[in-house]
């Protein structure tokens, strides 16, 4: 094609793409030499501070027949017996691996957990009875190289409606138990060997005490992965939170539910739920002290509010790797006449298409933002039109809210359009993180949400991923 007269000036990126297109190569967010983006790289913890008695383990197994260079099988153990929980998906199509560590600890209630195996590269989900009969097979031998029976929590990530090349995983399980051990570097492998499209390892640890016990360090850490199909209803999304504190079997579960539904169940990618969203909390009591035996003492609270803060910090690093992601959105409802409104307006400003391509094109399009806001309490086709009490248009408000601590960007006052300073909002959208404000004016309640935008590299992740 020739241009006449008409200068146009290409970077050497495009050129690149360009060039990579016409070869049939296509880009993606995860880069395909295993190196972490520069911009991610700050994400990706140099040091940690792990939990007493346990030790974890990534080992390459070759879950997908391509893969030779990857760790794709982990292994999380603890030398004694734990308290355990899970939540789960609330997808009607459950994974194999969800079916069977549910009926594990509903079994064991939620006592007697040695470990978690987890394998990338194949969901095992919507697999009928030979997957099933598959992921009992992982626990099994998992449970052999610990001298434990009935001990193991099983997770699967990637290509749903695929069998797993199960001998091949439980020919490497006695290898991942050899790996074993305790330093960043195991941690790090660990993290990597559950990641799919993920562009960069998610690990987190910390350090805490307890009311009961204020001399006594314990710590604890988790790791977790998900980029794409991404809005957890319990995203592809797995976790695990270990720590070296003493909990008892019968407080864990409600521990974890309270954590999960203000972090992890509090953020979305795509929208979509996957098939096998778990999230783990194991606590082995290995650094002593006090149990955590019931649900009205002060250390109960206090481990309540420590794993929901640390599992919102790790929720947040699965939206900073969306795929294709540019921007870290928190999404604030304030000022509604319920908490279950505020919840289901801010996932749905969070899940909206129009809304996340504006924020990907620096676009200050609050109209997209209000449309989201006014249908997301109406009725479904069909049934009659229902009344919104947390919704007033006369009293909504609009604003975008800089992180470096401006002033907000006021788009909407009680109803009205404001003149919005367009040269303004372009620099706030410039930013990687941007906050967006609806305040309703109806109540007193509030509910956040954590999201990224949409770019064309989420079209192309999303269009190539099987192959």
């Amino acid at each position: 094609m020739a241009l006449q007269g008409t200068r146009c000036r290409v970077s050497t990126g495009q050129l690149a793409q360009l060039a990579a297109r016409v070869s049939g190569v296509r880009f993606y967010s995860a880069p395909v030499n295993g190196n972490i983006p520069a911009a991610k790289r700050k994400y990706v913890p140099t040091s940690g501070t792990y939990p007493r008695g346990f030790k974890v383990s990534g080992t390459i197994v070759g879950v997908k027949p391509k893969n030779t260079t990857k760790p794709d099988l982990a292994f999380i153990t603890s030398d004694t017996p734990c308290a355990a929980a899970a939540v789960f998906t609330k997808n009607k199509f459950q994974a194999a691996p969800v079916t069977f560590s549910r009926a594990l600890l509903q079994e064991q209630k939620n006592s007697g957990i040695r470990g978690v195996i987890i394998n990338s590269g194949c969901a095992n989900a919507v697999t009928g009875k030979g997957g099933l009969e598959d992921a009992a097979l992982m626990a099994k031998e998992a449970d052999k190289a610990l001298g434990a029976e009935k001990a193991t929590i099983v997770m699967s990530t990637g290509v749903i409606g695929q069998r797993l090349p199960i001998q091949k995983i439980l020919d490497k399980v006695p290898k991942a138990y050899e790996g074993l051990g305790d330093t960043h570097k195991h941690w790090m492998t660990c993290a990597t060997a559950i990641c799919t499209t993920d562009t960069f390892p998610k690990l987190i640890s910390k350090t805490f005490t307890l009311p009961s016990s204020p001399s006594i360090e314990y710590r604890i850490a988790g790791t977790t992965k998900g980029a794409g199909m991404i809005h957890p209803n319990m995203a592809t999304l797995l976790g695990v939170i270990a720590t070296d504190a003493p909990i008892s079997p019968a407080v864990i579960p409600p521990i974890l539910k309270y954590a999960a539904d203000r972090s992890f169940n509090s953020i979305t990618i795509d929208g979509d739920t996957s098939t096998n969203d778990t999230i783990a909390l194991m606590a082995n009591g290995a650094a002593g002290g006090q149990e955590v035996a019931t649900e009205d003492s002060a250390d109960f609270t206090a481990f309540r509010d420590i794993v929901t803060d640390f599992a919102i910090d790790l929720a947040k690093l699965v939206v900073r790797d969306g795929e294709g992601a540019t921007k870290f959105v928190t999404i604030r409802v304030a000022e509604s006449s319920s908490e279950d409104g505020a919840r289901k307006i801010a996932s749905t400003i969070a899940r909206s298409p129009l809304v996340k391509t504006a924020l990907y094109g620096k676009d200050a399009n609050w109209g997209r933002i209000l449309c989201a806001t006014g249908y997301s309490l109406i009725s479904e086709p069909g049934h009659p039109v229902n009344d919104v009490a947390e919704i007033i248009p006369e009293k909504t408000n609009v604003s975008f809210v800089p992180t470096d601590g401006s002033p907000e960007l006021k788009l909407l006052v009680n109803g009205e359009p404001e003149m919005v300073d367009e040269a303004r909002a372009a620099q706030i959208l410039e930013h990687e993180d941007l906050e967006i404000l609806v305040r309703l004016g109806t109540g007193n309640k509030e509910a956040t949400y954590w999201t990224c935008d949409y770019s064309h590299e989420y079209i192309t992740i999303n269009g190539d991923y099987r192959t």
